[in-house]
């Protein structure tokens, strides 16, 4: 997604050719196999520990810290940020940051969470909250992303409103 949004804003004019169907899915591809690679090996050294022996673990989630995206994201993000720091109109500012808040507001949910759990200093940590944490950003964060990505959508907004009346209307009632 940041690849997409340093396209479309630092080279809007050759984003069809940048980000063509086949690169598009060359990307997604090596998302999901990359993924699925790095998952199995965590899956595999994890299992392979000798508190496994035991077959109780006092968490639902284990996982390598992910700086490699995120690392990606912020160079993209700051070759994005020195682009609309040299456009003269306001309005493609706007237009520009509006392209970025949806990403943006997924990274944020996802990797705050994560720096919250891992800057905490270990007095204030215990294993409940750290499992409050993981849960907030293994389950709610990807529950969240088809509504997020869903609200630059003028007609999913309009439905939004509407459902939100009736809410309010029956509320009331």
């Amino acid at each position: 997604m940041s690849y997409d949004r340093y396209v479309a804003v630092c080279h809007p004019l050759r984003y069809p050719i940048l980000m063509s169907w086949k690169l598009c899915l060359r990307m997604t591809m090596g998302s999901w196999f990359l993924g699925a690679a790095d998952g199995l090996m965590q899956a595999a050294a994890t299992l392979s520990f000798p508190f496994c022996d035991a077959h109780e673990i006092n968490h639902f989630f284990c996982e390598a810290p992910t700086l490699v995206p995120f690392s990606l994201i912020l160079i993209s993000y700051s070759f994005i940020l020195a682009a609309v720091l040299q456009m003269h109109s306001r309005e493609a500012r706007k237009k520009t940051f509006t392209t970025c808040s949806s990403h943006l507001s997924v990274v944020g949910l996802f990797y705050g969470a994560a720096i919250f759990t891992y800057m905490q200093p270990k007095s204030y940590r215990s294993a409940n909250s750290d499992k409050v944490v993981s849960a907030f950003y293994t389950i709610f964060t990807p529950l969240l992303n088809p509504l997020i990505y869903s609200m630059r959508n003028t007609e999913v907004k309009g439905v939004l409103r509407k459902c939100m009346g009736q809410c309010a209307a029956l509320s009331h009632d």
